[in-house]
Parts: C-alpha cells; sequence; structure tokens
C-alpha cells in the first residue's frame, strides 16, 4: 500500500489541481468554486490521520446565533467534515480521515464534500452575517455608479 503523502501527491497530480507542499506533511489545496470563488484546504498527514481543514469565511459581524444555528443544522448530514470556528470565530471545514482510508477516490469524496460545503454555503452565510455590510457596500457602489455584478446574488437584501 502507497504511503498517505504518495496518495495525495498522485491524487494532485493526475486532477491538475493548483497545490503546494509547505512540509513534509503538509499539503495546501486550492479549490476553485462558483458562489465562493476558491477555498483553501489543508491536508495534513499525522501519526495516526489525515487532518483536513478548510477556511470558509470569517468570523460574522452580525446574528451570530443564526450563523452557528445554521452551521449546526448542516453538520448533520455532512460527510467527513464539520463546520467548526476558530478562537477568533472564523469558520472552517474540519474532519479526519484515519491513514488506511488515504486513497485516491476517498481525497476526491472528501475535497469533493469541502468544496461543495464551502462553496453552497457561502452566500447563506454572507447573508446571515453580513448583510448590514452588502447593503452598505450596495449602497457605496450604486453612489459611485460601480458595477454590482458580484452583488447581484444580494439584491434581494436591498
Amino acid at each position: 500500500m502507497a504511503s498517505p503523502n504518495a496518495v495525495i501527491e498522485e491524487f494532485i497530480a493526475s486532477h491538475d489541481i493548483d497545490a503546494e507542499q509547505s512540509g513534509p506533511q503538509t499539503f495546501l489545496i486550492t479549490l476553485p468554486g462558483e458562489k465562493k470563488l476558491v477555498t483553501h484546504c489543508a491536508l495534513v498527514v499525522g501519526e495516526h490521520s489525515l487532518s483536513i481543514n478548510a477556511f470558509v469565511i470569517r468570523k460574522p459581524d452580525e446574528n451570530i446565533e443564526a450563523v452557528y444555528s445554521y452551521l449546526l443544522s448542516k453538520n448533520a448530514s455532512m460527510y467527513s467534515v464539520a463546520f467548526a470556528i476558530n478562537e477568533l470565530g472564523d469558520i472552517y471545514l474540519v474532519g479526519r480521515l484515519p491513514l488506511t482510508s488515504v486513497t485516491e477516490q476517498e481525497l476526491d469524496r472528501v475535497l469533493g464534500a469541502v468544496l461543495q460545503y464551502s462553496d453552497s454555503s457561502f452566500n447563506p452565510l454572507l447573508e446571515l452575517g453580513f448583510s448590514s455590510a452588502i447593503r452598505r457596500e450596495w449602497a457605496w457602489r450604486v453612489s459611485r455608479g460601480e458595477s454590482l455584478a458580484n452583488l447581484a446574488a444580494f439584491a434581494h437584501l436591498i
């Protein structure tokens, strides 16, 4: 059986994924999305498990209880990763796999799940946690004649 590092390296090469190795056991992967344009994910090979950590969004400005309720309700149906917050309140997707489960097929499933959950939750999390900032940004852009293209998904908030 190939080492977890070798499996990850082969997976990255065969899927043409933007990635770099930041240490002998750490792989930094950039996953392209649609709503969230990129999701940065770290795969860390430990002694007994592979740790998956992906940044989703910074600490919400408002409605924190509603944001946490959303995250917890999503966690109940997610595969291999779950939403978590760090000491600053930033939101991540985190998970662990036993090293014996690190195969190309499982990496594909796990990274696909990370991308799906990050991308599909991005706009709802922005709406819940940053609606006041979105409204301010919209008004500022309108006052200056700036493009609203990347705020179009939030027009219903205005």
